[in-house]
């Protein structure tokens, strides 16, 4: 009796271990993602199962955290480390993705980076950390203009840049890429050079992947493998460019082709694991304090660490 007891309980715990195994592989994993050149990390996914990839306004991605119906988030790596570390989130950084898109244009005649001091330079997210690392880029190369104004977004700027000769803005891509097909004597300089003559780094920890403990605790098998696919998918933007580019075409994440194609070699994608990206993170953390909350992400903040 207490053998056919003891047989009885093994084929229970086998059958349980089986149904687990069985839900894990067949979890469908939820990823959000902000509309705009963040969401090119995962667009050959998203297109491939776009029923799993729900793709929000910047504005929003707080309460993509807060809600937790997403198992994976692309947002700003300060935005997500600012909401871990007042307790508003449990998602950790899994790995960066993109590396800043931020450029200096104007289409005045013979444009150079001298030519911001003494000028105006108009930049776009006043109080953000694009917004500060373009003004540490700027300082640290010696470079003062006498006023600093700003508008809402990348598209503003990118606005005022067709309409005023003589204007010295702050954009982003795509929008300089679709600028630029509109006039060709735009003139650009990459705010991630002036970073690498400041500091030595490649860029910035722009956006990140992030993680929900949910899955971690209940489908981990799950999780690796997205990240496996996630890490896939951000090579493509270099490997297979043409590939991305058909794929957020398709998404509506870019307009064209032709703009696509030009624009993803610009936009600085590429994964770095987070336990490998801490250092810098922390480096573009010490740039503006203030955007992750006032002091350095905790350990527990990187998956992996």
């Amino acid at each position: 009796m207490k053998k056919i007891l003891i047989m009885t309980l093994c084929l229970f715990v086998m059958l349980c271990a089986a149904a687990t195994i069985s839900a894990d592989d067949d979890y469908s994993v939820k990823v959000s993602a902000p509309n705009g050149a963040p969401a090119l990390a995962v667009a050959t996914l998203a297109a491939e199962d776009p029923d799993a990839y729900t793709f929000v306004t910047a504005d929003t991605i707080a309460a993509e955290f807060a809600n937790k119906t997403a198992d994976f988030i692309i947002a700003p790596i300060n935005a997500g480390a600012k909401l871990y570390k007042a307790g508003k989130s449990d998602y950790k950084l899994a790995a960066v993705v993109t590396w800043g898109n931020l450029y200096i244009a104007s289409q005045k005649a013979d444009f150079k980076l001298e030519d911001i001091n003494g000028a105006t330079v108009t930049l776009f997210g006043e109080n953000t950390i694009n917004a500060s690392v373009a003004l540490y880029a700027l300082a640290e190369n010696g470079l003062e203009p006498t006023a600093v104004e700003y508008l809402a977004g990348a598209a503003n700027t990118q606005s005022l840049l067709l309409t005023d000769e003589n204007a010295i803005v702050v954009t982003a891509e795509p929008a300089l890429t679709a600028a630029r097909m509109k006039n060709e004597a735009i003139t650009s300089f990459s705010v991630n050079e002036l970073l690498k003559a400041a500091n030595g780094f490649d860029g910035y920890t722009q956006a990140g992947l992030f993680v929900s403990a949910a899955i971690l605790e209940n489908h981990p098998e799950a999780a690796a493998e997205y990240l496996t696919k996630a890490e896939e998918s951000v090579s493509k933007a270099t490997a297979d460019t043409a590939a991305v580019a058909e794929a957020a075409v398709a998404l509506e994440i870019l307009p064209n082709a032709k703009v696509a194609n030009t624009a993803i070699p610009n936009c600085a994608i590429r994964w770095m694991s987070a336990s490998e990206a801490k250092e810098q993170v922390e480096a573009t953390a010490n740039i503006d304090l203030s955007q992750f909350g006032g002091s350095l992400p905790a350990d527990d903040f990187y998956y992996g660490e």
